[in-house]
């Protein structure tokens, strides 16, 4: 059992239907297809790059594994949970950082995490949280509003927000975009010694610096579809790259997706 599975997952987001058109029950265009038929097994303790340029269909893909949003076709599983027929169990297996800063200005970083815990059933939770808040260099920002805290700051809560029921999978959307130096090794440093002690890292990033030093296998997406999977050093091997960042243009840069490397599983 994998810790993050898709079969044969595809989403096309249907057009907005608006004025006579909708009074009529009928929308005109064919729909967005946000993903084509993704399929991809990610095992328990990998440390996992899923890479490729905006709008490829990165935050498609995990807002279905989060149950934000549900495929046109195929299926997704957290730990063996179905994301739709299982989605109480899925949730609390996975952890989410998303990419937006998303908070509610109305309480301290502490109640926020307490909150949070409240959603997935937890009570007593304040070992745990203190150990998240020490571990982000929250503590000293435990009991001060989320509206007077640096955007920095705020982004470090989100990570504390992913973490607070201890998902053994934990997905991380561009969790350094904007953030400073400081921020970005703390986090790593923390995520490294999660995934160490066996937690699932599925990381989004624009910094490919950043996933070819932390991730063993890497996925690339292209309009929905994957179009490169391997590890990450049999990735650069096969395209010819001096870095991931160069071998990511040269498959992002292939005029068919079809000539692109074919995607190829690595046996647990």
């Amino acid at each position: 059992m994998s810790a993050v599975c898709l079969e044969n997952v595809s989403k096309i987001y249907s057009p907005r239907a608006s004025g006579w058109r909708k009074l009529l029950g009928h929308a005109s265009g064919s729909g967005f297809q946000a993903l084509d038929n993704v399929s991809l097994n990610i095992e328990h303790g990998e440390f996992f790059g899923l890479l490729g340029p905006n709008g490829a269909g990165k935050t498609t893909l995990i807002s279905i594994l989060a149950g934000l949003a549900h495929a046109t076709a195929g299926r997704a599983t957290v730990c063996g949970y179905d994301v739709v027929a299982d989605y109480k169990s899925a949730r609390r297996a996975l952890g989410v950082v998303p990419q937006e800063l998303v908070y509610d200005p109305f309480f301290t970083v502490r109640e926020t995490l307490r909150i949070q815990s409240g959603y997935f059933g937890l009570r007593k939770n304040d070992d745990w949280i203190d150990e998240i808040l020490f571990n982000l260099g929250l503590a000293d920002k435990a009991d001060s509003n989320m509206r007077a805290l640096s955007g920095g700051m705020k982004r470090r809560v989100l990570v504390a927000q992913a973490l607070v029921h201890r998902p053994p999978v934990i997905v991380l959307d561009e969790p350094t975009a904007g953030v400073d130096v400081d921020l970005r090794r703390t986090l790593w440093e923390f995520i490294s010694r999660l995934n160490r002690a066996g937690h699932t890292i599925m990381l989004t990033t624009h910094y490919l610096e950043e996933a070819e030093a932390l991730c063993g296998r890497i996925a690339m997406l292209k309009g929905g579809r994957i179009v490169a999977l391997d590890t990450t050093q049999a990735l650069l091997a096969r395209v010819g790259g001096v870095d991931l960042e160069d071998a990511f243009v040269r498959i992002m840069h292939q005029d068919d997706p079809a000539a692109a490397p074919q995607p190829e599983e690595i046996p647990s």
